[in-house]
């Protein structure tokens, strides 16, 4: 489903347009090569999943400066009069090569690049990795969160915790794509084709005289969705009992109830004592759904103790990735091309970890033949030819003992693929869904734990390592 959205052509930091403004003056005719990329993974998983690649290309299609934009421009005395009529002409003309949404990549694999006119190419960085941090984020989280529920349904509950109307949106649509199967917020279910999730609130038992009247005026109006919240007062003592007399009632009008949901209180213990007094009144098939506060770590305690749960609502714990917030994906120039000459660039840093690869880069994902199991990635300059002849590679892991190793026998698929900007159209986020699901099943299985995962391999070619050293010898004369 196609979802417009507003132009965000000025949510940039300022220094990017100061150095496009600069860039007009001065490489007018420079094209570039712009990588993005992570070093870190959230919550020391293993990796992340890419998402927001829709919204990406949504923004960059549309960029535009209107009359208020270039008088707001104007007002800050900062720009040259070409830069500015260049602003209000603008057509976007960069090139984008990215890995598919729902894919799971790794440390130092860049996961999109931006190739085209220096000045525009340095004027969205702000704006992509908004986008792309921000859903890989919280598909990534949402990843984690589904991989402890073990197949049980995840509904997404976040909405009122999100910071803010986008951040809950959009959000959603990353919950999906890591694993979630429905939501509570209306406005990303219309907009995304995403089912619509809930039931009562506990206000809804205290606006009645009695817990079991509002229970019953409840099933009057919903009797084909009676799920009930049974820990406003006591859960044993009287949600769960008022609920199975309201289930009995539908049941004799020729309803199924669906079950009850637990907010409160000891999760495990309650959800145990609750599902014995339901099959003891026959309804074994009433399900039971938990939420409050929960996340991977809580979820794999109950059922590792045995918590008979169905479902799981997870709210602020997934919207915002609370107990790792922030993905710091990052937009690093890796080529620049200057009269039909590309020119690789490199940032050099006091820290190992934050020198950047340099040159046109593409990557790989290997499976030895006859697998369908990858065993590691590869990043290769653009030019190599990969294939299934015997190939140098070295670990890109910039902490790693730097050992040359030759790969034989494997096969090697191209993860970068390149967007028509004209007719991208993203796939239903249920597609993305599976093809998420279908990836990580890909991926070796003790890559995929939540705790102390195994790190998997990300090689670069010794084309690749060479090049890196000989930037960094040059920079250091």
């Amino acid at each position: 489903m196609e979802v417009k959205m507003k132009s965000l052509s000025l949510l940039t930091d300022l220094y990017e347009y100061s150095m496009a403004n600069g860039f007009e003056q001065n490489l007018v005719n420079d094209q570039a090569v712009f990588d993005v990329f992570f070093r870190k993974v959230p919550d020391d998983g293993s990796f992340v999943i890419v998402a927001g690649l829709q919204q990406v290309v949504e923004q960059l299609v549309q960029l535009h400066f209107n009359d208020s934009d270039i008088s707001y421009f104007k007002g800050l005395n900062l720009f040259d009069s070409k830069f500015l009529n260049m602003l209000q002409n603008f057509e976007f003309e960069c090139r984008i090569n990215a890995v598919p949404e729902g894919t799971p990549i790794f440390p130092r694999e860049p996961l999109l690049t931006i190739e085209g006119p220096l000045i525009q190419a340095q004027m969205v960085e702000t704006l992509v990795l908004n986008i792309l941090n921000h859903q890989s984020l919280i598909a990534t989280k949402s990843r984690r969160i589904n991989f402890a529920a073990q197949g049980r349904p995840v509904m997404e509950f976040g909405a009122r915790r999100a910071q803010g109307p986008d951040s809950a949106i959009f959000g959603a649509r990353a919950a999906v794509i890591g694993g979630c199967s429905s939501t509570s917020n209306v406005y990303a279910a219309k907009q995304f084709n995403i089912p619509a999730a809930g039931t009562m609130a506990h206000s809804w038992i205290e606006a009645f005289d009695s817990e079991l009247e509002s229970f019953q005026q409840w099933a009057r109006i919903y009797p084909e969705n009676t799920a009930l919240l049974v820990d406003t007062y006591n859960v044993l003592e009287s949600g769960v009992p008022n609920a199975i007399k309201v289930f009995k009632e539908l049941k004799g009008e020729g309803h199924a109830p669906i079950g009850i949901r637990i907010d409160s209180g000891d999760i495990g213990y309650l959800t145990k004592a609750a599902r014995k007094m339901l099959d003891d009144a026959g309804f074994y098939d009433a399900k039971i759904t938990v939420s409050n506060a929960l996340d991977e770590r809580v979820i794999t305690s109950l059922l590792q103790e045995g918590a008979p749960i169905d479902n799981f609502g997870v709210g602020e714990k997934l919207i915002t990735s609370a107990s790792s917030p922030v993905l710091s994906g990052v937009y690093k120039l890796a080529a620049i091309e200057r009269n039909g000459k590309v020119i690789p660039k490199l940032k050099v840093s006091g820290s190992r970890e934050k020198v950047t690869l340099p040159g046109i880069k593409k990557i790989y994902r290997l499976y030895k033949i006859g697998s369908a199991q990858s065993f590691a990635d590869l990043i290769a300059l653009n030019y190599e030819e990969i294939g299934g002849e015997p190939l140098s590679v070295i670990d890109s892991d910039p902490l790693s003992v730097g050992k040359m190793h030759v790969l034989r026998g494997y096969r090697a698929e191209e993860l970068l693929k390149e967007i028509n900007l004209t007719h991208f159209r993203s796939n239903d986020v249920f597609k993305i869904k599976d093809y998420c699901q279908t990836e990580i099943g890909k991926l070796p299985d003790e890559t995929k734990r939540l705790t102390n995962p195994n790190r998997y391999t990300v090689y670069m070619t010794e084309k690749l390592a060479n090049l890196q050293q000989r930037l960094l010898k040059k920079s250091a004369n």
